[in-house]
């Protein structure tokens, strides 16, 4: 199977695309324009590919539909953050983390170990807008960019070993590759080693302190803001109750924003006094970052041009080939682990679903492993990472690359590796 002519066109255009993104800053044009933009020409070099008008609009309804799903999710949850910020949640967390008188060093490691673990119980990309809406509280200038890629990296690790904490462990188990106790079991031990390894040699770049400013206010939280807040991180956990009934996880968020909404709404006509209750939630939907949605959205319905025309399933034959042997699938895996820093691990979880008919339950853990976490060593490889981006202004590509993709590539061998060990044993 060769690459016919607008294949090569395709990726050629993909891969200037993002090296555009890269270069935002020098430019001067918007990330999301460029993606937006990408994502358009893709989509036309499709149709004019020889795809039937039936086919295309078949593909481009399930592209559109996954991406909306995940922009529905993202917005709702980024609208929640907001409600907590402005009823001053994460100023409590950070007067009742100041008052531990820790250095950022420190701030960062209790912050990694709660990421870590809370990825595996809500999902990393919620887990990630919370953290880093918390770390911006926190740390300044460079310790602030390091904070946010230690977030990222090890929000991915977190959520590889959950069958709930990332997308494509969600796929994985819906399709019956593992069952929940396998990926938990088997998944733990790899991903605390890419989360320890990693997160160790990021925490070490942080330089001083940017938390020796005293907290001048005291925050007290009145009884209808702790309502509210208990609120929103009750619909924190609503995503995965909705995915044991089979619905997708951003009803449960689009229920909770409803909820906490209307329960904002009863609470303001109760109060008696003037609070941070007075605000509007369609003022606080407004401060919501459109533009990093936009730009996901391009990303994904870029990638999702080329699974239609058939470039992602090439490059996976091309690692995988028909009939796999083990060393071919350990490498294979731990390939498309890496690519998955490039291009979305969604597609990709599903193409290698539809290629590989193994039953092996421990190897598909390995699948998991590899494209949960693979997408760290880049910025945009993963939807925690364009998140920060979105949130951390300064967080650009080039600034990502130069902190954490030697940390997460040296991080995500070590988990290979100790899923190789741990496999030999079992």
């Amino acid at each position: 199977m060769n690459l016919s002519f607008l294949q090569i066109v395709s990726i050629g255009i993909f891969i200037f695309g993002y090296l555009l993104i890269t270069l935002e800053h020098k430019i001067g044009t918007h990330k999301s324009a460029i993606a937006l933009s990408l994502a358009g020409i893709l989509w036309v070099i499709t149709a004019f590919s020889g795809i039937s008008r039936e086919s295309l609009s078949h593909h481009v309804e399930i592209a559109g539909s996954e991406v909306m799903g995940i922009v529905m999710f993202l917005l709702a949850a980024m609208t929640l953050v907001e409600i907590m910020t402005h009823y001053r949640f994460f100023d409590y967390i950070r007067l009742k983390l100041v008052q531990l008188h820790l250095k950022d060093r420190g701030e960062l490691i209790v912050m990694a170990v709660l990421t870590f673990f809370l990825s595996a119980v809500l999902d990393n990309l919620t887990v990630t807008i919370v953290m880093v809406q918390i770390a911006r509280q926190f740390f300044k200038d460079k310790n602030l960019l390091i904070a946010a890629a230690t977030i990222v990296v090890v929000a991915n690790a977190g959520g590889a070993w959950s069958p709930i904490g990332d997308v494509t462990t969600i796929i994985l188990w819906l399709a019956g590759k593992f069952d929940a106790l396998t990926i938990i079991r088997l998944g733990i031990i790899p991903s605390i080693v890419i989360g320890l390894v990693s997160g160790v040699l990021l925490i070490r770049q942080i330089k001083g302190s940017s938390a020796n400013i005293l907290v001048k206010e005291v925050v007290v939280l009145s009884r209808g803001e702790r309502i509210v807040i208990a609120g929103v991180l009750g619909s924190f956990t609503l995503p995965i109750i909705m995915n044991l009934i089979g619905l997708p996880p951003y009803m449960g968020l689009l229920l909770g924003l409803g909820f906490v909404w209307m329960l904002i709404e009863f609470i303001k006509t109760k109060s008696k006094r003037k609070t941070h209750l007075e605000a509007k939630i369609d003022s606080l939907l407004q401060k919501t970052d459109i533009s990093s949605l936009k730009f996901f959205i391009g990303i994904l319905l870029a990638v999702s041009a080329l699974q239609t025309l058939g470039v992602l399933e090439y490059f996976s034959r091309l690692i995988f080939t028909t009939d796999p042997s083990f060393s071919r699938l350990l490498v294979g895996n731990t390939a498309m682990g890496l690519l998955s820093a490039i291009v979305d691990n969604v597609p990709l979880t599903a193409l290698i679903i539809d290629m590989l008919s193994i039953t092996d339950q421990q190897m598909w853990v390995l699948t998991a492993l590899a494209v949960g976490t693979g997408g760290s060593a880049l910025v945009i490889g993963s939807a925690a990472g364009v998140v920060a981006m979105g949130m951390v202004k300064e967080l650009t590509f080039d600034k990502y690359f130069k902190i954490a993709f030697v940390p997460a590539v040296l991080g995500y061998f070590a988990g290979i590796i100790t899923w190789l060990i741990q496999y030999k044993i079992l």
